[in-house]
């Protein structure tokens, strides 16, 4: 019974060497020059190690026309041998040369043009392609989305950004971590890993032809730092930052950030309002959430909808009206009416939820509470 469950020796062993976990070792970084110049010293000792092993036994070798080898034979044998030219003026005649020729000279040979042909024409084509690319990206961007920070606060406002009809195309993520980079790439949009306080990282991101700028960084001073930067070298970006404390909401806006999100004052205020009233902090969190239930959304005013009120537009509810570039709530009375130009912000039913009407009340499929992730 024993050997039925563990399946024997064999099938443990088998098991146990699937399931190891191996260490990720840290890539080694090298300028294409570096290691062009590096292969090529490499292929330099093989020529050398294939002289010396023809000029020490250069007896056993003949020359087509002298008959003799010398070490201007050798280099040339060598060389025109490892490179499988093969003119076939000079030969080896006993046995004992061509064993090693077919023993060490053959696989000398085919690791020489692995390394100069093979291993230049990677670096060189791969080394190629991505300065063409990187130019061709730098070319293309413009008018694009800059998130500084991708943690979970940066994740979320890309992927709402993305719900909401951006495209991915036009998102860059500046982020310190490596993972960040990989998951932004997996994600599809473009990455550069480095500190958003440096103004050659943010250079690289286009930072100055870039239409919106959203920090979300782990610490106010960081935060605070980035943003002056980011408005000293683009003006006219329209600034998103992310804060921790309520205290440096005022610094941040003095630095020139057009909003400001106090991520612990909303958190705390989710929290007690579902202390008060669950229903309430349902709501809220059913408005923060992406594809479910209820969200608010921003749009043009339909020329159906010019000169009725606000609280005429159906199938949605209309909280707030901008007009002139000025939010105005929907209880002023400047907003009586709808005028042509006007953008309503609203709350409607998610898009998900329009596009498939047979399934469940939003209460029976809501998603986990996302308290936790801000």
């Amino acid at each position: 019974m024993s050997m039925l469950r563990g399946g024997g020796p064999r099938a443990r062993s088998r098991q146990s060497w699937s399931h190891q976990t191996l260490v990720s070792l840290p890539a080694r970084s090298s300028t294409p020059a570096r290691e062009l110049s590096r292969r090529g010293l490499m292929a330099l000792a093989l020529l050398a190690a294939i002289v010396a092993l023809v000029y020490f036994d250069r007896d056993a070798y003949t020359d087509n026309y002298d008959g003799s080898v010398t070490l201007i034979d050798a280099i040339y044998y060598a060389t025109v041998t490892i490179t499988t030219t093969g003119y076939g003026d000079i030969t080896p005649i006993t046995p004992t040369a061509r064993i090693l020729n077919a023993v060490l000279v053959t696989p000398m040979r085919i690791l020489f043009l692995v390394l100069l042909v093979g291993t230049t024409l990677e670096v060189l084509a791969n080394e190629g392609r991505r300065i063409m690319r990187d130019n061709r990206w730098r070319k293309q961007m413009r008018n694009h989305v800059v998130v500084v920070g991708y943690g979970t606060k940066g994740r979320s406002a890309v992927e709402t950004m993305q719900n909401n009809g951006s495209n991915p195309a036009q998102i860059v993520v500046i982020d310190p971590k490596p993972s960040a980079i990989v998951d932004a790439n997996l994600r599809g949009y473009a990455a550069i890993e480095g500190d958003a306080t440096r103004r050659d990282v943010l250079r690289r991101a286009e930072i100055i032809k870039a239409r919106e700028v959203i920090i979300t960084l782990d610490r106010d001073d960081s935060a605070i730092l980035v943003t002056l930067t980011v408005r000293q070298l683009n003006p006219s970006a329209h600034v998103v930052v992310a804060v921790r404390e309520d205290d440096n909401a005022s610094l941040l806006r003095q630095s020139g950030a057009n909003a400001v999100v106090t991520s612990s004052e909303a958190v705390g205020r989710l929290l007690g309002l579902s202390a008060v009233s669950p229903n309430l902090g349902t709501v809220i969190e059913d408005l923060l959430s992406n594809k479910d239930g209820l969200e608010v959304g921003e749009r043009q005013v339909r020329t159906d909808e010019v000169g009725r009120a606000p609280d005429d537009v159906k199938g949605e509810a209309v909280i707030a009206v901008v007009r002139n570039k000025t939010l105005r709530r929907f209880y002023d009375p400047t907003v009586a009416k709808l005028e042509t130009g006007d953008q309503v912000v609203v709350v409607r039913h998610a898009e998900a939820e329009l596009a498939e009407p047979d399934q469940p009340p939003p209460q029976s499929r809501r998603r986990p509470s996302r308290r936790d992730d801000w």
